[in-house]
């Protein structure tokens, strides 16, 4: 079936998200920002570890530095809290924290190298079985998120689907697998992704690393292409 992944992803996003949120008000401040802090230094070691496997340094700078560049300029992370801030207000479940959550979440499910290979996976019929494991991880994670974030880490179920679901209909359509260099790359890049939203949890620095999502595509083309 089409999108199962995707679906299952979604449903355990929510689920998990839902009770993390519900368990965090059952805690102390003090246990939340201790939550929070393990979340942003895991979130910092996991990308770092992505972004070393690159096999082409200079490009991932370039990849990095240009997809800056053009999320600066498209505001795609200022667009991005704007909407969650919007949605957090219309649902009466906060704003800034809301979208932060949203943001947070959205970023640390959809960077690492077994959205795309899911994706690419489950949109040429061969199997949903990595992205049916990325939910089950996804659905953790958004329980630990959510205990400091709140609700917001749930809506983040809205630009996950269009991102993964997108991935997989896209692949559906080509009918032929990304080369294991272009994911590699892009993996790589989605790594310094996550570096920063780690430095931005922890509170160091507000990187607004949602501006540096061109980069994955910068990635992809230039492995593409130079490879």
């Amino acid at each position: 079936m089409l999108l199962l992944g995707t679906i299952v992803n979604v449903a355990t996003v929510i689920a998990g998200g839902t009770a993390g949120a519900l368990a965090g008000k059952r805690f102390g401040t003090r246990f939340n920002e201790a939550a929070f802090r393990g979340i942003g230094l895991f979130t910092l070691v996991i990308g770092l570890y992505m972004a070393l496997m690159t096999s082409g340094i200079l490009m991932l700078a370039a990849s990095v530095v240009l997809g800056s560049i053009a999320g600066e300029a498209l505001g795609i992370d200022a667009a991005l809290r704007r909407f969650g801030t919007a949605l957090g207000r219309r649902l009466s479940f906060g704003g800034e924290k809301f979208a932060e959550g949203m943001v947070a979440a959205f970023l640390l499910f959809c960077m690492g190298s077994m959205t795309v290979l899911g994706a690419v996976q489950e949109g040429m019929g061969q199997s949903s079985e990595l992205l049916l494991t990325k939910a089950l991880m996804d659905g953790v994670a958004g329980a630990m998120l959510a205990s400091a974030l709140g609700l917001g880490v749930v809506f983040s179920v809205i630009p996950l689907l269009l991102y993964q679901g997108g991935l997989t209909l896209v692949a559906a359509g080509f009918g032929s697998g990304l080369p294991e260099h272009v994911v590699a790359e892009v993996s790589a890049a989605g790594g310094v992704l996550l570096t920063g939203l780690g430095i931005e949890i922890l509170g160091i620095r507000r990187m607004n690393t949602a501006n540096m999502l061109p980069a994955l595509l910068i990635a992809g083309v230039l492995s593409a292409v130079f490879h």
